[in-house]
């Protein structure tokens, strides 16, 4: 099991250990919002307007015979300064957290960045949108690797432009596999959450109540190889560490979504995701390690007359049809479709009545 020190992540910090910090940083990580500057600014305004409401009185109280220039000049003031204020003390806040995850990922034999390079998954969430960014990532190489992170992106324009916010786990697995993806029935509202829809005619019945938890896409013909790798442990490691993130396997890769940012900051929050790459991340490994996928053929290889395991092995790939799921309507855009036939049905069925 992974056992990880803590401590650095709510040890104190100097105000002169957070300046070299930023002096030693400042040209590999550029920080980002966090939760902590987030604090800080609403303090920081509640203190501004508590500060302002007790000059507004003393005036009220003592000076109520004179020109209300006085007021304007005191709201300036008052509005500089909280303004001055926060943007010190957020980010002394933001420099702080990012000196805590670093010490702890040097604690650990982690690597921390921030603001880095966003990674070229080819997970469901990292090919949507545009402005995407990485605001805190924590990684490891060494076995079992993972990468645990929060993804931000932004769709549409105008009035319709928004700024998604996702946490992810990334577990390396050894063999590449076929794509499939659990869909987290917990985190749904009017269908999936996911930036992504998938065909339904994908989906795969498993048995037990796995079913409530999650929804099982799997390509057409792959059946037997979902069934091969979420055997029953597995499913019982997913309902009891993972339920409420949706999953998908790429690639060599099985990602973890959360519809919600991780806080790295927290140690409990970290507790939980060491806890999945032990249970559900080493199980999945441990299943996968000989998977082939039985529609790949390599005449190289029977042509050495190795056995046709040992030429799916070697060759480590996954057949055209399997690689990617295929994609489906989202719900709002079937519902266009289906008004808009509607539409049309409504204005032919008139003429046609006149034949």
């Amino acid at each position: 099991m992974t056992t990880l020190d803590y401590s650095p992540l709510t040890s104190p910090v100097t105000r002169q250990e957070i300046a070299a910090f930023r002096r030693e940083s400042a040209g590999s990580m550029t920080p980002g919002a966090s939760v902590s500057s987030g604090v800080v600014l609403v303090v920081t305004i509640v203190a501004g307007v508590f500060a302002l409401s007790i000059l507004l009185w003393l005036y009220s109280r003592f000076f109520s015979q004179g020109s209300s220039t006085f007021v304007i000049l005191v709201t300036m003031l008052v509005a500089a300064g909280v303004f001055t204020a926060f943007r010190l003390a957020a980010g002394q806040a933001t420099w702080a957290r990012m000196l805590r995850l670093s010490r702890f990922a040097q604690a650990n034999g982690l690597s921390f960045t921030a603001n880095g390079i966003v990674p070229d998954y080819a997970g469901a969430i990292f090919g949507v949108g545009s402005a995407r960014r990485v605001p805190e990532r924590l990684s490891r190489a060494s076995p079992p690797s993972f990468d645990v992170g929060n993804l931000d992106y932004t769709t549409g324009s105008g009035k319709n432009r928004a700024v998604h916010h996702w946490g992810y786990l990334a577990i390396k697995l050894d063999r590449m596999l076929p794509q499939m993806v659990l869909d987290a029935k917990s985190n749904n509202f009017f269908g999936s959450n996911l930036p992504v829809k998938f065909s339904r005619s994908q989906v795969l019945q498993l048995e037990g109540d796995f079913d409530t938890y999650f929804t099982l896409y799997c390509p057409k013909e792959y059946e037997r190889d979902a069934l091969y790798v979420f055997t029953p442990d597995l499913m019982a490691r997913l309902i009891d560490e993972a339920a409420q993130f949706d999953v998908e396997i790429v690639d060599d890769w099985m990602f973890l979504y959360s519809s919600r940012p991780f806080d790295l900051l927290n140690a409990a929050t970290l507790a939980r995701i060491a806890r999945i790459v032990d249970t559900v991340g080493d199980r999945t490994v441990d299943r996968t390690e000989r998977y082939a996928d039985d529609r790949v053929a390599g005449s190289a290889a029977l042509a050495a007359g190795t056995s046709p395991l040992g030429e799916r092995m070697a060759a480590n790939t996954v057949a055209r049809q399997g690689r990617r799921l295929q994609r489906g309507v989202p719900l709002v855009g079937g519902l266009i479709i289906v008004a808009v036939i509607a539409v049309w049905l409504l204005n032919i069925l008139p003429a046609l009545a006149r034949f």
